[in-house]
């Protein structure tokens, strides 16, 4: 273990004993030494990987002039950001804030607004079994996670639960006092599970129907993860709301809530926060822009998540296990048997080299590589995921 002593951090998951100390874009390197091929990125935080010089450069500049003027003042990078997000979104206002459980805070308070102003103070917004929307009170209660219907009591009310790709289930809970609708184009922490293209169409369908707000959560989705710059262009339908956090930042903490012209109401004191649009994380949100956006960027991310298709595909095929899903580089592979935890551990300890995989539910891995993992990254983790799986006593079908 690392000379540090571990015993003044709150006890709040299990951690094994290798203490981090640098990264390079898909490696990370622990205090003694070793080398791990890094598919986990901080949960789908480091866009363009470990300590990207596009990242320490942006923040590096951005220290020598400006860290934080307060949100009561306009800033440089901030608007810069706003203006990119604004003009390759369908968006047309952006409120900058620190983590995606804050953005999508914001978000059902701007929903809970406008039902206030414009739906006779409907409130309720229905969102999904299995959906995960952060850990405050609010966006817990908005969540559909397993066990977390007594944590914390009393939850925050408002939040009825529908079933994903099942139109009818959605439509069935829409009462005089429902305003939005909720939801993630892929769930990721329920296991990789996306929307359906034609569940997507309906829902818009239905929610302009009906009128009400239709809210992308795209903390995990958005930011060129799933091969497009938003989860949404690639479904071909336009939500009101929408919430970026994670691959925003590359790495450091900066979130987005982002708006229709027509849905924003929040007036003067509504929404703020202390650090919400500083130039150093705003800056560095600029430097993922620009990367995301710049030419044949977003056609590699899905020739990526092709490949990465493909083999996991294969990898499935040679052990006799279900398959595999999910969209552009966040994808899962689901197994046979519920190991997914011992598959973790024996991918860490290999020798010498180890592989960080996650596996958020016990029959399934999930893969989130930095969207500038090579083809022969992808197929170094395949190698290394043949040996955990075998050490797990995983056997290959006989030819």
């Amino acid at each position: 273990m690392s000379p540090l002593s571990t015993h003044s951090l709150m006890d709040i998951t299990a951690r094994p004993d290798a203490v981090f100390v640098r990264g390079e874009r898909s490696w990370l390197i622990d205090h003694r030494g070793k080398r791990y091929l890094d598919f986990v990125q901080g949960w789908a935080v480091n866009t363009l990987g470990h300590c990207p010089p596009e990242i320490a450069r942006a923040l590096a500049e951005q220290a020598a002039k400006l860290i934080t003027p307060s949100p009561a003042f306009y800033n440089e990078p901030a608007l810069q950001l706003a203006n990119l997000l604004t003009r390759h979104s369908c968006f047309d206002r952006v409120f900058f804030c620190n983590s995606g459980a804050e953005a999508n805070e914001g978000a059902i308070k701007l929903a809970r607004k406008w039902g206030a102003r414009h739906k006779n103070g409907a409130y309720r917004i229905i969102t999904f079994d299995g959906g995960f929307h952060g850990r405050t009170l609010a966006t817990m209660s908005a969540s559909g996670k397993p066990g977390w219907d007594t944590l914390f009591e009393p939850k925050v009310p408002g939040f009825a639960k529908a079933a994903l790709n099942d139109i009818a289930s959605v439509e069935a809970l829409i009462d005089s006092e429902t305003v939005a609708v909720m939801l993630e184009p892929v769930q990721g922490e329920s296991g990789v599970v996306p929307a359906t293209v034609e569940f997507m169409c309906a829902l818009r369908e239905l929610t302009q129907r009906k009128g009400l707000l239709l809210i992308f959560d795209e903390i995990q989705t958005g930011m060129g993860r799933c091969g497009t710059l938003f989860a949404y262009q690639h479904y071909g339908v336009e939500p009101d709301i929408m919430t970026l956090g994670k691959g925003i930042g590359g790495g450091v903490p900066l979130a987005a809530q982002l708006a229709r012209e027509e849905v924003c109401c929040f007036e003067h004191g509504d929404q703020g926060g202390t650090f919400n649009g500083n130039p150093l994380m705003a800056a560095v949100g600029v430097a993922v822009m620009q990367v995301l956006l710049a030419p044949g960027f977003l056609e590699q991310v899905r020739s990526s998540g092709d490949h990465l298709a493909q083999r996991l595909a294969g990898l499935a095929a040679e052990f006799g296990l279900p398959g595999e899903r999910g969209l552009g580089l966040l994808r899962a592979l689901v197994l046979a048997t519920p190991d997914g935890g011992r598959i973790v551990e024996a991918a860490r300890l290999l020798q010498p080299v180890g592989l960080l995989l996650n596996a958020p539910r016990p029959n399934l891995l999930r893969f989130m590589p930095a969207l500038t993992v090579s083809a022969a990254e992808i197929d170094q983790m395949i190698g290394l995921l043949r040996q955990a799986l075998h050490q797990v006593g995983a056997q290959p079908r006989a030819a």
